[in-house]
């Protein structure tokens, strides 16, 4: 099949396109690498797709006004992953009106485009960050969303809806997937993993904020790519029997799902399996609580599990020295440590 992915040049999409492509399938990648983070970056990993003759790679930005539709009438992808958005919590007290670009405007372009030339089943990236601060965990679908505690949430929660309304006007089937902490190779340099990596390969003191006492439910992206992959072939479908503890909408084809480890991890704890990762001590520095932050994420996968079957989640101490293998292939940090932790857990 065709799938068109947007960000296909990002963390996620990356990864996304390159099990697509491995299965024999045709990807349109769009991406604009923008300077958000190294540019650089975001080539290195387009690099890797180049090579199967399955992929082609576009260039632009989704919010500019008619390009997705035109892509999608002369391309009529059976799916499209919606995985283009400008990213972070922090960012975007700094720098709102990219948000505003991307993330709203370049949905509404997608949507549009959908809506022209409706694909089998529009899959999009939402974020754990619509949760907001609610202390009710694990997070349920189910759950309510609106108090978002920054602008980047609040974008995700309005695309949400913005796809809703498609769905119920149109008929366009969207599934809405929250992600909680994405990590592994290839992953962005704005997030902990890298910060708190690099920070001990230099002996520089990692900052902690809430002094510490925070916890994520840290996603392994092999274990998120296999639940898009998954969830890529469960359409939802107006009218339709849902199934316990479903979030599907009971006026149109729009259902959210949940995509987390399903535990949530103490920072400390991820700091300690961190040094062990890297062979290094860290130095901690900490910091009060961050505006727009939240103390704690926990995805409750049970949603999951009924659509697309058990599964087993990587363990952190494995993914975690997957990822360090590959920052200090990639940015050259010369440790050694990493791979012999691969070995030592059987997970080379």
């Amino acid at each position: 099949m065709t799938v068109l992915i947007t960000g296909a040049a990002g963390f996620i999409g990356y990864h996304l396109a390159r099990r697509l492509l491995s299965e024999g399938h045709r990807v349109i990648g769009i991406d604009d690498h923008n300077a958000y983070y190294d540019p650089a970056l975001k080539a290195a990993r387009e690099a890797q797709l180049t090579p199967f003759p399955g992929y082609l790679s576009l260039r632009g930005g989704i919010q500019t006004p008619g390009l997705l539709t035109s892509i999608m009438a002369r391309h009529r992808p059976r799916v499209v992953v919606h995985l283009a958005a400008q990213a972070g919590v922090r960012h975007s007290i700094e720098a709102p009106d990219a948000y505003l670009a991307s993330n709203l405007g370049g949905t509404f372009q997608l949507l549009q485009a959908a809506r022209a030339h409706p694909p089998a089943h529009l899959v999009m990236a939402s974020s754990s960050s619509v949760y907001g601060g609610s202390p009710a965990m694990p997070y349920r679908e189910t759950d309510r969303t609106d108090q978002p505690m920054s602008f980047y949430a609040a974008t995700k929660k309005a695309t949400e809806g913005m796809a809703h309304s498609y769905a119920a006007l149109y008929g366009l089937p969207i599934t809405m997937l929250r992600f909680f902490t994405v990590y592994g190779p290839w992953g962005r340099p704005d997030m902990a993993p890298f910060l708190f990596t690099q920070a001990l390969m230099q002996d520089r003191p990692i900052p902690l904020f809430n002094r510490g006492r925070m916890q994520r439910d840290f996603t392994y992206v092999d274990d998120l790519i296999g639940a898009i992959r998954a969830l890529m072939d469960v359409i939802p479908h107006h009218p339709a029997i849902p199934v316990a503890g479903d979030s599907l909408s009971p006026v149109a084809p729009w259902r959210v799902v949940n995509i987390g480890n399903g535990a949530p991890v103490p920072l400390m704890a991820f700091i300690d399996a961190l040094q062990v990762a890297t062979g290094r001590t860290a130095r901690l520095q900490m910091l009060p609580m961050q505006p727009g932050d939240v103390a704690a994420t926990w995805a409750d996968t049970t949603l999951l599990d009924r659509l697309t079957g058990p599964r087993e989640p990587t363990a952190l101490a494995v993914g975690l020295a997957r990822y360090v293998d590959w920052f200090t292939r990639y940015y050259g940090a010369g440790t050694r440590t990493a791979e012999s932790m691969l070995h030592r857990i059987g997970a080379a």
